[in-house]
């Protein structure tokens, strides 16, 4: 220890703080972590925060600075002529920005692609549900149906559950205006086989037109009068024999 002394006495200079400039500072804490007692506040393996923690230590110290030169008079703006180079050159400084930017495009599309799983998960649990809800009130459907079938209740009311809400509205406003009209069971035929009823009976006969035989005709009836080109006639006459009643022909004609 008296040797490190006597090294210090050897190399120190009794000369001004105007002479040095030297500022010493302990860790500037960010704002928002000014609260917190422990000194590895930053993190060493984040490039980003050990940048901002050296950026934020030189502001302290600038700012620590100045008063003091200012009281000792020394000028502290530099002339517009003045130039400088930096201690860190425009390409590494470049490097860093790269890499800062690409950490950063990479945390984005993390959590976005985590927000997507937890949109696809979410869509997933959701459609689920539904396939449930809707297999729920299908067995509940069955159930009643064969319930109404075996006679262990005459209430129609599923037959209203599995409509559309257009369709919905079109049977409730028709089941209104038949309240007092048919009963269940004939509401319920209705809808399956449709509602009948007489038709328009442009075709049924009457008593006259069996009675009237004037435009009745026995030739055509028992087919001795012309037939119709369709079903014979001069095509009947005119039939080609056949292969070999045309070979009798020819061997008779030789």
């Amino acid at each position: 220890q008296s040797g490190l002394k006597q090294c210090l006495s050897e190399f120190r200079q009794p000369l001004d703080w105007v002479e040095r400039l030297d500022v010493t500072l302990g860790q500037t804490l960010v704002p928002a972590s000014q609260n917190a007692s422990n000194k590895d506040a930053v993190d060493p393996e984040n490039d980003f925060q050990r940048e901002m923690s050296f950026y934020r230590q030189a502001q302290a110290a600038v700012l620590d600075a100045l008063p003091r030169l200012r009281k000792l008079q020394v000028p502290t703006r530099r002339p517009d002529d003045y130039y400088a180079e930096m201690a860190k050159s425009d390409q590494q400084m470049q490097k860093i920005r790269l890499k800062l930017k690409s950490k950063k495009e990479a945390m984005e599309r993390s959590e976005k692609a985590k927000q997507l799983r937890a949109m696809r998960k979410y869509g997933k649990k959701v459609q689920t549900e539904i396939l449930q809800k809707r297999q729920r009130e299908k067995k509940n459907m069955l159930n009643a149906v064969k319930r109404y079938q075996k006679g262990l209740s005459d209430k129609l009311d599923f037959l209203d559950e599995d409509q559309t809400p257009s369709q919905g509205n079109k049977k409730g406003n028709a089941s209104q205006r038949t309240k007092k009209g048919p009963n269940a069971k004939r509401r319920y035929k209705n809808q399956k086989f449709g509602f009948g009823g007489k038709k328009r009976g442009s075709k049924w006969n009457t008593k006259e037109s069996v009675n009237d035989v004037s435009s009745f005709q026995s030739k055509v009836a028992h087919n001795k009068g012309p037939r119709k080109a369709g079903k014979g006639g001069k095509k009947a006459l005119n039939k080609r024999p056949g292969k070999r009643a045309r070979q009798k022909m020819k061997n008779r004609a030789r």
